[in-house]
């Protein structure tokens, strides 16, 4: 980023923010708790429909969504809570990214 970027420092910045806030919300949700509760918590959002797709296979419903969670969460050395976190904020960080991106892009064929 260029000095005088402000509109990219401003797309990442509230990127960044709001990719944090969403990981500290559901880790104050889900850390520490049951199974139960971390798949209560995360029931319905987009980060389950991601940890059901890396889910075991042969598995379907709520197994695949808690294997899915407990696998990504292992990548980092964590477990199901970890996964629903990761889950959780990979939407905004990777929409963060794309309209970055796009701006980038955008500005390089105006400029």
């Amino acid at each position: 980023m260029s000095e005088n970027d402000y509109v990219g420092k401003a797309i990442a910045g509230t990127g960044a923010i709001a990719t944090l806030g969403t990981a500290a919300t559901t880790a104050r949700a889900v850390v520490g708790s049951s199974a139960a509760t971390i798949m209560s918590a995360t029931a319905g959002t987009t980060g389950a429909a991601l940890a059901s797709m890396a889910g075991a296979s042969g598995l379907a419903g709520g197994a695949a969504t808690a294997s899915g969670m407990a696998t990504i969460g292992s990548a980092v050395g964590g477990g199901m809570a970890a996964g629903a976190v990761i889950t959780a904020a990979a939407p905004f960080m990777v929409g963060t990214i794309a309209i970055y991106g796009g701006y980038k892009l955008i500005r390089r064929l105006i400029d």
